[in-house]
């Protein structure tokens, strides 16, 4: 079985320095659960030497460039974000996106959105699907997409209705679903991954974020990435080596890449 994760945080151990969570352990238990390769997603830009250092070392582990919504600092520049997404090892743009759950203010509205443009513009130019990050903003990330078409991207950590879902579908994108499906209250959410098309699905852990049932109270990683398959597999009553493969299958498309 060939199991990718197809968004995670794993340099996040990194810059916090815990022991028992250091690159090698991560990585060697992610393949003792058959996740092969893992995608780690920037969040800012002052992090992306270090993600490049870590995948010239780790052949395993792929990388994104982009500024989470929340990271949005005076610093962030178009030009720099574009230079820095042009290395050949980038797979993708992100992640970005709109975060709402906390910001009020209508002027830092706006600034995500701007960015969040930016991002769009990178990714058409350079022909890189997009990492989109959405809390409580839906509707305004759904209506600034629509303004662009040939745009191939992800929802990562999909918790909308089918609604939601079937608008993200409608523009061509594909959705990804983390540890959260494992989550007691998480009944909506599993509701909306039984009307996903198999062709358009992802499935992450977002570690060291989210960290699935049975191991709730401690940080996430990407082996735990094979719960979470396991566990799709018996809500859409697929098999597990079939499931895997379809997954794998997806990974490439999205993010041109070759195994």
């Amino acid at each position: 079985m060939f199991l990718i994760d197809s968004h995670c945080h794993i340099s996040k151990f990194h810059y916090n320095k815990i022991p028992e969570y250091d690159l090698e352990n991560l990585i060697y238990n992610a393949k003792l659960n058959h996740v092969k390769l893992l995608l780690t997603v920037c969040t800012k830009l002052d992090y992306f030497h270090e993600l490049i250092n870590i995948n010239k070392n780790y052949s395993s582990v792929l990388i994104s460039c982009g500024v989470h919504p929340l990271y949005i600092n005076n610093s962030y520049n178009y030009h720099e974000l574009l230079n820095l997404s042009s290395n050949n090892n980038v797979i993708a743009i992100g992640e970005t996106g709109l975060d709402f759950f906390y910001e009020k203010n209508i002027i830092k509205k706006n600034k995500q959105k701007i960015v969040f443009v930016d991002h769009i513009l990178v990714a058409k130019k350079l022909n890189k699907p997009i990492i989109v990050h959405t809390r409580n903003s839906f509707k305004d990330i759904i209506n600034i997409l629509n303004n662009y078409n040939n745009l191939s991207g992800v929802f990562h950590c999909f918790n909308e209705n089918i609604k939601c879902a079937s608008l993200a579908l409608d523009i061509g994108f594909y959705i990804s679903f983390s540890g959260i499906l494992t989550f007691k209250n998480a009944k909506m959410i599993r509701e909306t991954l039984k009307y996903i098309p198999l062709d358009r699905l992802l499935l992450e852990t977002d570690s060291p974020y989210l960290t699935p049932e049975p191991y709730r109270g401690i940080y996430n990683q990407p082996a735990y990435l094979k719960n979470i398959v396991e566990y799709v597999s018996i809500i859409r009553n697929i098999p597990l080596k079939k499931l895997s493969n379809i997954l794998l299958d997806n990974f490439i498309k999205l993010f041109k890449i070759n195994i």
